[in-house]
């Protein structure tokens, strides 16, 4: 199960990955001082087959006034989270779906900063060595950064088109559309070639502001 311990020698054939593409919404951009408010998986390979997909809000036992962040952005309602399920229990099958596959995120140190923040309040683990990020393969394509590697803009030029920007089923659909592109443009035809792009955990700790507001 390379998904929880990511080893050189465990990665099966590139079109047998399982890969698990997350997002997530947040309250803010500052793992450390805000929460997640939804999470979105999808499970895809190579081929751009959804294998798998599923999507909850977080429900907590108490939210501070005005702390649900850019609502006119993401549209969460406290109403929405009422119907979500414990943050323990959506990282608990976060864990069941990492168990068959690799994490995947568009700027992943974002979304692992926010699950590892997570985690922690939770008295728990996620179970993964290593991550893929659509963000750095997209930035490999254009090294003098002439253009927006922000998700949407990735996938128009992909030619993916989404319907609910900054939902986190459809922004995690949108990112495992495109990584089959990205994977084919960087010219990863191998796992030795993946193995290559992939980033430890340690080496990615934690989101960062900077890097919430992606270009």
């Amino acid at each position: 199960m390379y998904g929880a311990a990511v080893r050189a020698d465990a990665l099966p054939r590139l079109e047998e990955i399982d890969f698990v593409v997350v997002d997530v919404e947040t309250t803010g951009l500052d793992p450390d001082a805000d929460t997640v408010l939804q999470l979105g998986v999808v499970v895809t390979r190579t081929d751009g087959i959804v294998r798998d997909e599923w999507v909850t809000y977080l429900r907590r036992r108490h939210w501070r006034p005005g702390r649900l962040g850019a609502h006119h952005v993401h549209g969460i309602t406290r109403r929405h989270l009422r119907g979500g399920i414990r943050p323990a229990d959506a990282l608990a099958r976060l864990n069941a779906t990492l168990d068959r596959g690799l994490f995947v995120a568009h700027n992943a140190r974002f979304d692992l900063g926010f699950l590892e923040h997570e985690a922690r309040l939770a008295d728990t683990a996620l179970r993964l060595d290593a991550t893929l990020c659509t963000l750095l393969l997209s930035r490999a394509l254009d090294p003098r950064r002439t253009m927006s590697h922000r998700l949407g803009d990735v996938l128009a030029r992909h030619g993916v088109a989404i319907d609910r920007p900054h939902d986190a089923l459809a922004d995690a659909l949108g990112a495992a559309s495109v990584l089959p592109r990205l994977l084919a443009a960087n010219g990863i035809a191998t796992t030795d070639d993946l193995r290559a792009r992939l980033v430890a955990r340690e080496h990615a700790p934690g989101g960062h502001r900077a890097d919430a507001a992606v270009r």
